[in-house]
């Protein structure tokens, strides 16, 4: 469509239980960030919440039907995922955010996608927890079907490997409940890890909730760090060590391929802002208390 047959609204579909948009940050600083470039444009997003992938593919079909949107973003793109061709089906404008060279890079035949170096900062934490003496390392990810948990996992692994240390990773969903339950799980396992990289900033604060109420004190016993660094990583006692994303950015990067996209231009080649190690105090050097 021409920009001036804009219908006024840019879709995305969340399928995720409505709970986690409360108290995760992530959502709402991205979806801030797409909003203000779109308004400048007269354009808003439309939001729906859905439970699975199945309900989010659902209403890329009614939304084609009654046309009401111009384009939808597909986030948390992940392994086999079916999206990509029932858009194309629907001939439903899309971009596809999320995904590096390892799953095909800059395009795809449903939309431009917007790439994100998933593997890069995770070799940057592990270096920095392996310079601190670290070598029971721990991951708590994201669910392993998203295309940019496979990718955070390979890449510690592939770090741990050449390191001589054998990593544990396992899986949460971004919420409190599970950072501080798998949390518990390692710190009470035979092989205790001293260190722990979590896929948000969500699981981390609820995983240094865990390690309080253990007993186990950060960072003198064990370091932490977190992912996306909202302002609840810096609140903590300590504050989070973080891989800090600009989020925002990353919204307005988003909206800046979706205009292009609406109006019939060349989509640039665009990659989310990288991840970058923000040491605080809840990192230190193993078994020693001062921090990193």
């Amino acid at each position: 469509m021409g920009s001036a047959d804009f219908s006024g609204a840019v879709g995305l579909v969340l399928a995720r239980p409505a709970r986690l948009l409360g108290t995760e940050p992530f959502f709402m600083e991205f979806i801030a960030g797409i909003e203000e470039r779109l308004a400048e444009r007269g354009l808003s997003v439309l939001l729906h919440v859905v439970a699975d992938q199945e309900a989010e593919i659902a209403a890329y079909r009614r939304w084609a039907a009654r046309e009401l949107v111009e384009a939808v973003l597909v986030v948390n793109r992940t392994v086999g995922d079916r999206r990509p061709s029932v858009l194309r089906e629907l001939a439903l404008p899309a971009v596809l955010v999320g995904g590096g060279g390892a799953d095909g890079g800059g395009s795809d035949p449903a939309g431009p996608v917007i790439r994100t170096d998933d593997a890069g900062p995770v070799h940057e934490a592990l270096a920095r927890l392996l310079d601190l003496g670290h070598r029971r390392i721990a991951r708590v990810g994201g669910p392993a079907d998203l295309l940019h948990t496979r990718a955070r996992t390979a890449a510690l692994t592939e770090g741990c490997r050449a390191a001589g240390v054998e990593p544990v990773v396992v899986e949460g969903d971004y919420s409190e409940e599970s950072g501080g339950r798998l949390t518990k799980a390692l710190l009470r396992g035979p092989d205790a890890p001293t260190a722990i990289l979590y896929d948000n900033d969500v699981m981390a604060v609820a995983g240094l909730a865990a390690a309080k109420e253990l007993g186990v004190a950060v960072p003198e016993r064990l370091s932490l760090v977190a992912w996306d660094d909202s302002t609840m990583c810096r609140l903590t006692s300590p504050p989070l060590t973080t891989m800090s994303v600009d989020v925002h950015r990353y919204g307005v990067l988003v909206a800046e391929s979706v205009l292009e996209l609406i109006d019939g231009r060349p989509v640039a080649e665009r990659w989310s802002p990288t991840a970058r190690y923000v040491p605080r105090g809840s990192t230190a050097r193993c078994g020693v208390a001062s921090t990193a």
